[in-house]
């Protein structure tokens, strides 16, 4: 018998190609799915409906604020925030089961092992070789409210990792890994420079870069992921640097 009730909150936009495995994965632990739409027009949010009633059309005020929206509707004694390209694997899915099973739970957020998957390949290594925070106690939780990037501040306590993989099936094919990586630049320089963040030139922006990839390639031995751990690593440099440039033109109101 559960002790304790499950939320699963999550944001959408066109998803319809890949929330349903989403969905499926979380759809027989759920207490309640709880989804926000920001104006789909594709049939994503028939799709939502059919594993919850709890479905809101809503405007768009970026990734942090969103998912305080979606949080602030959830009731469960647990939160798990997961996002339309992730799933849980069957042993993340058993371990959850019987943390909320527990007559005490030890912690007072979990952080999820990431199986990020590009290319028909599950990257081990680089950046993508961490975890996130997602599952958390409900009461004294909040999203910071960034426009991307958002974290999770959980209650106060301590953090555990959840057994398993939270698999993340990132770009739908390249052409949407570039878009993503270009939009995830330019509001990383929007936050910068609502933040007061100095970009200190563009030679700094390109050494930034090349750091990135020296990092993830090297000293998180993405090469070990092969040709797609490159691709990731180069993909990583290029998000930064976009990112620095553009806070150096926002700067110098050159936008």
């Amino acid at each position: 018998m559960r002790k304790y009730s499950l939320s699963v909150i999550l944001i959408t936009k066109n998803e319809a190609d890949r929330v349903e495995p989403c969905l499926q994965s979380v759809a027989d632990i759920a207490d309640e799915i709880i989804v926000l739409d920001s104006g789909s027009t594709d049939n994503t949010v028939e799709i939502c409906q059919r594993y919850t009633d709890n479905v809101t059309i809503t405007d768009w005020l970026g990734f942090g604020k969103q998912k305080q929206r979606a949080l602030d509707k959830a009731t469960g004694d647990w939160v798990l925030s997961i996002d339309a390209d992730e799933a849980l694997d069957e042993t993340m899915k058993a371990a959850l089961i019987a943390m909320l099973e527990q007559e005490q739970i030890e912690h007072t957020a979990y952080r999820l092992p990431w199986g990020v998957t590009l290319y028909g390949k599950t990257l081990k290594y680089g950046r993508s070789a961490r975890s996130v925070l997602r599952l958390f106690k409900r009461e004294g939780a909040r999203f910071t409210l960034d426009e991307v990037h958002e974290t999770v501040v959980p209650a106060p306590g301590s953090t555990g990792v959840m057994k398993g993989l939270l698999l993340h099936y990132t770009h739908r094919d390249y052409g949407h890994g570039l878009d993503k990586a270009a939009k995830y630049a330019w509001l990383g320089s929007q936050k910068y420079h609502r933040k007061g963040k100095k970009s200190h030139g563009l030679v700094l922006a390109l050494l930034r870069g090349m750091w990135t990839f020296f990092h993830i390639y090297i000293l998180r031995r993405g090469f070990l992921d092969g040709s797609v751990g490159f691709i990731v690593a180069m993909t990583y440099a290029q998000v930064n640097f976009n990112k620095y440039v553009g806070l150096w033109l926002l700067e110098n109101d050159r936008c």
